[in-house]
């Protein structure tokens, strides 16, 4: 379990969703809860009680869109991260991260940032079954790849463990499966998809648009924010027909975060 204070994070989490919710709001982008989000709105209506993120989805016109505008449209202490704007930047999605906290998730994933909130981009598959297959395979080696090169490569040591993220890194850069990963995500027309979902969900996450695309209020932390309509087929294809049961304490998932520190600035930890 956690050694910090789940609820004192958690809130903070919440205040960047508030910020979230106030741009979509003024600036016409669609975004619903999803994964354990929606999961805690529908269950608990509000966090469930031992989860440590907080999960949003946007499709990918509007992702691309808050790419573009965040740094005017979102507080001065709230950035988003994603590699379109950082090429260090580790992942296939982004966040929105508050700048005024340090956050290390893990120590041999060494990437500095702030507490955030996570946005996936809703993006469209192949109809064909073999076709949507095959992207999703090439996005699982691509994320592999990604993390071998993210990691510290001497973690288990110097010997044979070491060998695949050096051998990784001699044949590619971080920058280079970043553009591949977004060939694959944005190879199909999102506005005339068939079935969409976030990538990194994998096939098991694919679903007809409709059900991924029609929203509706849930109230989560004494407020109203948008998820998914058709919840039951949602949270069913993400978690199977028991997702209203809680699950055992010993499959109560936690980051557990390296380092975490609400209380001082990011780029204060790195001047020390």
């Amino acid at each position: 379990m956690a050694d910090y204070d789940i609820r004192k994070l958690q809130l903070r989490l919440l205040d960047i969703l508030k910020a979230l919710d106030k741009v979509a709001k003024e600036h016409g982008l669609t975004y619903t809860l999803c994964g354990g989000t929606l999961l805690g709105a529908v269950r608990h209506k509000g966090f469930i009680p031992w989860d440590d993120d907080l999960d949003v989805s946007m499709p990918r016109p509007d992702y691309e869109r808050l790419i573009a505008h965040a740094k005017e449209w979102l507080p001065e202490h709230y950035e988003l991260i994603c590699a379109e704007n950082d090429p260090k930047y580790p992942l296939p999605f982004a966040k929105i991260q508050d700048a005024r906290t340090t956050l290390i998730e893990r120590r041999h994933l060494y990437y500095l940032g702030g507490c955030y909130i996570d946005i996936f981009p809703y993006d469209a598959f192949p109809t064909a079954w073999l076709p949507r297959w095959w992207a999703c395979t090439k996005y699982r080696m691509l994320k592999v790849a990604q993390y071998q090169i993210h990691r510290d490569p001497y973690k288990h040591g110097h010997g044979p463990s070491s060998w695949l993220p050096l051998a990784v890194r001699k044949l590619t850069t971080m920058e280079s499966i970043q553009r591949r990963i977004r060939k694959i995500l944005t190879a199909c027309d999102y506005d005339k998809a068939r079935y969409v979902a976030s990538y990194t969900d994998g096939m098991h996450g694919v679903l007809p648009r409709e059900i991924t695309t029609e929203y509706t209020q849930w109230e989560f932390e004494g407020q109203k924010f948008p998820g998914h309509k058709h919840y039951k087929e949602y949270l069913t294809n993400m978690y199977g027909p028991d997702f209203m049961t809680p699950p055992p304490m010993k499959d109560r998932w936690q980051h557990n975060f390296h380092y975490l520190d609400l209380d001082h600035p990011y780029r204060d930890y790195r001047e020390k």
